[in-house]
């Protein structure tokens, strides 16, 4: 994708440079953004030839973001240009690109090759281009899609950060009710046990279940490129992240229950985690009106914790548990695939990257 233009001129903003990150800002300002340098790891600047800003864009790992052109300029090639020098610099190093943009703004990216795959009116649509997109992964879901007799299909997304009681005992419900459960595994690696670790404890951990099909959840399903909100620290309920979350759960109903047939999606009770409470509210308004039942059941409780009996098993808790040295408060909680994990020399590096950490996850 490469773009000639002897029309402007290009710099790369210095992001420990508070000159140019004031420079930005003032430019995306008055055009509604409010430019964070600690949300980007590339900014680019554009130049008309005499000198005036008149375009920027940038990217953090394959999101482009705060792409915008003046609007005297709107009708130029530079908005084009701003993107495809993104494009081309992400697609170096990645398979694919997302961006986030307005609804009324969609159009621009459509013109220059990205397709919508999902929006969330009035703050959100999300287009991607690459390599590889959402077909593609659609085409993973075929390959692993089971045949049933019945229509008895269910669904469940976890994270699993560790793999606890709680979450077997969601996903041994789910099977007992079931011919076929999908179990998805978020793949992102922004969690403080990697995607690796926490397949493996999973696996472990169901492998007397024979009707349940493991499932990678690739960009799609609660992924720092659809809804990155859901791994961050801060707690607080926001439009942006009840919107993030509307965009994953449509891409889950437009595009991934289509193809393995899904008619029921299980879900725990939330007690703890805000973001995810957001998440299961989007879930109850959307999947419904594509003929998917929510099923939510009640979070199973810690009875053989003496010091809190009724305390409700969460892979939180773990967490805490391990940061401050009372684990073996939080055994009783574990399966035993992610008790002898936690146990071994192996899990050292997680354990201590937890006890000096501060976030969430």
């Amino acid at each position: 994708m490469s773009f000639e233009n002897t029309e402007y001129r290009q710099e790369v903003l210095d992001l420990d440079n508070p000159f140019d990150i004031k420079l930005v800002y003032n430019f995306l300002k008055p055009l509604g953004f409010e430019f964070d340098p600690g949300e980007v790891e590339f900014t680019l600047i554009l130049y008309a030839l005499n000198g005036d800003l008149i375009g920027t864009g940038s990217h953090k790992g394959k999101i482009l973001k705060y792409v915008a052109v003046s609007t005297k300029y709107r009708d130029s090639t530079a908005f084009a240009l701003i993107v495809t020098t993104l494009t081309e610099r992400v697609l170096a190093v990645n398979k694919n690109t997302y961006v986030f943009t307005r609804p009324a703004n969609a159009k621009y990216f459509k013109g220059i090759g990205f397709k919508e795959i999902a929006s969330a009116k009035p703050l959100f649509t999300v287009l991607e281009f690459g390599f590889e997109t959402i077909v593609n992964y659609q085409d993973y879901l075929r390959s692993i899609k089971a045949t049933t007799k019945t229509e008895k299909i269910a669904s469940i997304v976890v994270n699993c950060n560790p793999f606890t009681k709680g979450h077997r005992y969601l996903i041994e419900k789910a099977a007992m009710e079931n011919e076929l459960v999908y179990l998805f595994v978020v793949e992102e690696d922004l969690s403080v046990f990697p995607f690796a670790v926490r397949w493996k404890l999973i696996k472990n951990g169901i492998n007397h279940l024979n009707n349940v099909v493991m499932v990678k959840g690739g960009d799609y399903i609660v992924s720092g490129s659809i809804f990155p909100a859901y791994f961050l620290k801060n707690e607080s309920i926001s439009d942006i992240m009840k919107k993030q979350a509307e965009l994953d759960v449509s891409i889950f109903a437009n595009y991934i229950i289509p193809v393995l047939g899904i008619r029921k999606r299980y879900v725990g009770t939330e007690n703890y985690c805000k973001t995810t409470a957001a998440y299961n509210e989007a879930m109850k308004t959307i999947l419904p009106t594509v003929g998917v039942n929510i099923v939510e059941i009640e979070r199973i409780t810690s009875s053989e914790n003496p010091q809190n009996p009724s305390m409700c098993i969460s892979a939180s808790l773990v967490r805490e548990a391990i940061k401050n040295n009372t684990l073996c408060d939080m055994m009783s909680c574990l399966p035993d695939s992610t008790r002898d994990f936690l146990l071994s020399a192996e899990s050292k590096e997680i354990r201590e990257k937890i006890k000096n950490s501060v976030e969430r996850h």
